[in-house]
């Protein structure tokens, strides 16, 4: 599996666990930044990485700022792309097991990276169900266009 991972500079110390986490985990990601922890604005940043996964340059991507919120919009308005806001475990392996998402955004104001570590772990092993679920997957397509 291939990830893309980004954050704003709400998101950098969060960013850098996960980062680890996939590195424990044997999972080849690209970090499309920011480098520093200078201001940034979260839709350079989401971006790129939902037009990477929507064009299958990657599986999956990892977006994060502050509350999640502003990353997430901002990876939706990506044609193909489901990204979802997980601050539970649980809501990350529904995610991926009914919705197939294929972007994760996390907050770091919210979450501590002890949790974030076990939503991220959680979402990246998560497989999707197919079966009804497929359903409405193909439902949500036909909204894109």
């Amino acid at each position: 599996m291939k990830v893309a991972i980004s954050s704003d500079h709400g998101g950098n110390r969060l960013r850098a666990e996960i980062k680890d986490l996939m590195d424990e985990m044997g999972i080849e990601y690209e970090d499309f930044g920011p480098r520093d922890d200078g201001s940034v604005d979260y839709p350079d940043y989401a971006k790129p990485v939902a037009e990477r996964v929507a064009a299958g340059d990657f599986e999956r991507g990892i977006v994060i700022c502050g509350t999640g919120i502003g990353m997430s919009i901002a990876a939706n308005k990506v044609k193909g792309i489901r990204c979802a806001l997980c601050h539970d475990v649980f809501s990350a392996k529904a995610t991926r097991g009914h919705n197939d998402s294929n972007v994760l955004a996390m907050g770091e104001r919210v979450i501590g990276p002890g949790l974030a570590r076990e939503i991220a772990k959680t979402w990246l092993e998560g497989e999707f169900e197919g079966g009804r679920h497929q359903r409405r997957i193909d439902k949500l397509s036909e909204l894109e266009q």
